[in-house]
């Protein structure tokens, strides 16, 4: 039996000739991410290690994103904390306030992830390098300090699930509306520990950032990782950001999948899920058939939905529009290059004159940070990646993960809209 993508590239990164399911692996490492709530936690572990120093001050990322500019003093000493450790130990890539982002999109932008890279995090969604090629996932801070002491990290080599996406998607239909049905057609444990591969000619139709949507939120489908083949875009991507070699592996044509769905991109219509979990999702069509929903609150941002496609598809719809009366708009570049770009393009400027706000890069309000906390019963369409309850604010908030073409519909009309109701 052969293998698929992930199991060569984790096969390669043990040093063995092939892996199966289920087995028990060491794994050299490319790259440790950690962030300023993970890795306070992680530094402190590695307090207790014999071991000191890290194993390699360039295959370390920390990436202040989630309370910066700090919000708050306990939110400074943990940035601190993360920004005296890089100093300690060298650290190449520490992203300090004016030169950060978000960090999901922040690393494949400075070209620190690339095809058939190892990568963990202590982030849930660092599964979005699979966009790329690469095996990335999310682990805990005491496994981010292994790794930035080590190098080297234990997986479970995960079984496979193969989605093929067929077809050509229609206007506004973008990678959040993809991956939103599947987590809706297989629910937020259809893919636990497992390997979601995305393969198929309706691929093609998808632009990087909508990769990078969809691989973000393979774990909301409870997925060990997302991965996409390295295509003619893909490479054309990492030649543009990156400087560092990168190897392009391939599922086997007999590797085994236990479970394969065909997606037809061209049935899609746009997806929202309503609270309280990711899978409970309705289509724009299923909605307009209920009582209208009214919104007090739209964030356009994340580590999900914050890159620069996002932005444009965004401001498209907002242009010449305004947000609604009594109606929050706030909308989140990724990093600062993409809020450079967004405001060479005019983007920023048809934001704010449609009555929006735009902050500078930050997670913000996806986890109930800052920038947007949302108060007793208060509703929000967001284009981040978890509505679980409390997750933006008060425990009888309500959030309603979207698409940014459905998120800025909504800001102009108060209620759940997509772009072809204005």
């Amino acid at each position: 039996m052969g293998m698929t993508m992930t199991q060569k590239i984790l096969a390669a990164a043990a040093g063995l000739p092939k892996v199966e399911a289920g087995q028990l692996i060491e794994a050299k490492l490319d790259l440790v991410l950690g962030n300023d709530i993970t890795s306070p936690v992680a530094i402190k572990e590695m307090e207790k290690f014999t071991v000191q120093g890290v194993f390699d001050k360039d295959k370390i990322a920390l990436v202040p994103d989630h309370f910066v500019p700090n919000k708050d003093i306990k939110s400074a000493e943990h940035c601190k904390c993360v920004r005296e450790f890089a100093r300690r130990n060298e650290i190449t890539n520490y992203f300090e306030v004016g030169e950060m982002g978000i960090e999901h999109a922040l690393l494949p932008e400075k070209g620190l992830t690339v095809a058939g890279d190892v990568i963990i995090g202590a982030d849930s969604h660092t599964c979005t390098y699979g966009a790329l090629g690469a095996f990335s996932t999310g682990v805990g801070s005491t496994d981010m300090a292994a790794g930035m002491a080590t190098g080297k990290a234990w997986f479970k080599v995960p079984a496979a699930i193969k989605f093929k996406l067929v077809g050509k998607p229609a206007e506004y239909i973008s990678g959040k509306d993809i991956i939103l049905h599947i987590i809706g057609r297989i629910g937020v444990d259809g893919a636990l520990y497992k390997s979601m591969e995305f393969v198929g000619d309706g691929i093609a139709h998808l632009s990087m950032d909508d990769r990078f949507t969809i691989a973000n939120m393979a774990i909301e489908a409870g997925g060990k990782n997302g991965i996409f083949p390295v295509d003619a875009l893909a490479e054309e991507y990492m030649k543009e950001h990156s400087q560092r070699p990168y190897k392009i592996y391939e599922a086997d044509a007999d590797a085994a999948y236990d479970e394969e769905y065909t997606i037809d991109l061209s049935t899609l219509r746009p997806t929202v899920s309503f609270p309280h979990l990711p899978e409970n999702t309705h289509t724009i069509d299923e909605i307009r058939a209920m009582e209208k929903i009214k919104i007090d609150q739209v964030v356009i941002g994340s580590c999900t939905n914050g890159r620069l496609n996002d932005l444009r598809i965004a401001a498209e719809v907002l242009k010449d529009r305004h947000v609604a009366k009594g109606m929050r708009c706030i909308v989140i570049p990724a990093t600062q290059a993409i809020y450079m770009q967004a405001m060479e393009e005019g983007l920023l400027k048809t934001f704010i004159q449609a009555g929006a706000i735009v902050s500078t890069p930050t997670c913000g309000p996806c986890l109930g940070g800052y920038m947007g906390i949302l108060a007793e019963g208060e509703r929000c369409v967001s284009t981040t990646n978890r509505n679980f309850v409390g997750r933006m604010g008060h425990v009888t908030s309500e959030i309603y993960l979207a698409s940014p073409a459905v998120a800025a519909a909504s800001a102009v009309t108060g209620v759940i809209s997509a772009p072809d109701e204005l």
